[in-house]
């Protein structure tokens, strides 16, 4: 039913109105040139990250790095890059999380942080990888030079050093490993196929089907290679399982890798077993300062505190007064080297918790050794575990920030490649630590 009382007027369009048109737009045109009047040195603020990189850079020694550069003043060849823009590079990439020597690349062409550091210098990605794991011995060297200087300054005590473990994944799969008998026949395979290919590249005369014999013949090489290093850890993987199958404990037969011998399968933070190194690192409790580190292929932390306080003797020429671990390091033989005569330091080690609920843990067993009763006996005054509570304070954290900035899996092959991926973790780490501490001496 229609409400209307009234029949109204049909509708008439206005005469004024005008019919809907295309709306006028900006649309990019990025076909155009534009000149651009800037300079690197204008792209970054006073106080941007990469200043304070290239000024911690500029005070190291690189004498070393110099030394090792073939082309000289009047004689021929290209001149390579300078030392100190790669170190630049590198530490600012490891406060930045960029552990690819592509990715640093790219970002050396696209990023004002990365291009000023770079200061118009040509880069490649090859020329980066080599020089991040070549040099390990300078970056060790650096590492002692750049502590030594904050220890000049009574920034670095050494009163308290705080150790711990951290596995990294190594660059190598689950299924690389294998044990002997198909690593022989591996072997024998890769070793058929290098004569095999350079009998083929003796006896082609075609330039280019000779370059891809080579390549082939020199892909099947380095997979012999790989093989020849798997066979020759593998004895000591053996010994290994020899001596745990005399404890009683399950032993399956020995396995290595052929991407990375040197690397050990591992049980992980969350629980599961890959391929990784075990990262160690020492830092000084008051600054938090990495004073000293290795890289081992070895699982567990125990044994590991020897080493660790010698290096530091090497470095400095002194020993901590305190060192402070957890109970993974906890080890009788260490203990005893600690409380030897000479050593000057005091081992902080938590007591495990004992089978038997009713027995104090701080109480000297029978068999337990004079040096280990002494560290039963010190740990259960209020003033050592006092002491140890800057371990997880110092040390955890430290191993946060080095997760933080990418120290996850290791893109490098070997013991000795990690360990120099280690050193750029710490050096970049004490460079901050060095901004700060000097920064905050300045206040007082």
């Amino acid at each position: 039913m229609d409400d209307t009382l009234f029949e109204l007027p049909p509708t008439e369009p206005d005469e004024h109105e005008e019919a809907p048109g295309v709306p006028r737009l900006q649309v990019p045109n990025r076909g155009q040139l534009e000149l651009r009047s800037v300079d690197l040195d204008g792209l970054l603020g006073p106080d941007h990250r990469a200043r304070l990189v290239w000024a911690f850079v500029e005070g190291l020694d690189l004498g070393r790095l110099y030394a090792r550069i073939k082309a000289i003043e009047g004689h021929p060849g290209r001149p390579p890059i300078d030392p100190a823009i790669l170190v630049a590079l590198w530490l600012y990439a490891t406060l930045e999380g960029v552990g690819s020597a592509r990715a640093l690349d790219r970002l050396c062409a696209e990023h004002d942080a990365y291009r000023w550091l770079a200061g118009g210098v040509g880069l490649n990605y090859h020329t980066l990888a080599a020089f991040r794991v070549e040099h390990a011995d300078v970056l060790d060297r650096l590492l002692t030079e750049s502590v030594a200087a904050l220890l000049a300054d009574g920034l670095v005590t050494l009163q308290a050093v705080a150790q711990d473990g951290v596995r990294v994944r190594a660059a190598a799969g689950a299924a690389s490993y294998r044990r002997r008998d198909r690593l022989e026949r591996f072997l024998a395979q890769a070793e058929a196929q290098v004569r095999a290919l350079k009998d083929e590249l003796d006896d082609d005369p075609a330039g280019s089907s000779r370059r891809v014999a080579a390549a082939r013949e020199r892909a099947a090489r380095e997979r012999a290679e790989r093989v020849r290093h798997a066979l020759a850890h593998l004895p000591e993987i053996e010994a290994t399982k020899k001596r745990n199958a005399k404890r009683g404990k399950p032993t399956p037969e020995a396995r290595t890798s052929t991407t990375d011998p040197q690397a050990r399968v591992m049980k992980m933070a969350d629980g599961g077993w890959r391929p990784a190194y075990n990262a160690q690192l020492a830092t000084d409790t008051a600054s938090q300062v990495i004073v000293g580190l290795d890289v081992t292929p070895i699982g567990n932390d125990q044994g590991q505190l020897g080493p660790m306080v010698r290096q530091l003797r090497r470095r400095y020429g002194r020993a901590p007064r305190a060192w402070l671990a957890d109970a993974g390091f906890l080890a009788n033989s260490e203990i005893e080297e600690f409380a030897a005569p000479g050593c000057g330091t005091t081992l902080y080690l938590p007591v495990r918790t004992p089978e038997d609920p009713g027995r104090d843990p701080y109480l000297p067993l029978p068999s337990d050794s004079a040096a280990v009763a002494a560290w039963r006996t010190r740990m259960s005054t209020p003033a050592a575990k006092e002491i140890y509570k800057a371990r997880a304070a110092t040390a955890e954290c430290v191993n946060a920030i080095a997760r933080n900035r990418g120290l996850q899996r290791f893109r490098v092959r070997g013991q000795a490649k990690a360990r120099a991926i280690l050193l750029w973790f710490a050096l970049a780490h004490n460079l901050m630590r060095t901004i700060a501490l000097r920064s905050a001496a300045a206040t007082i």
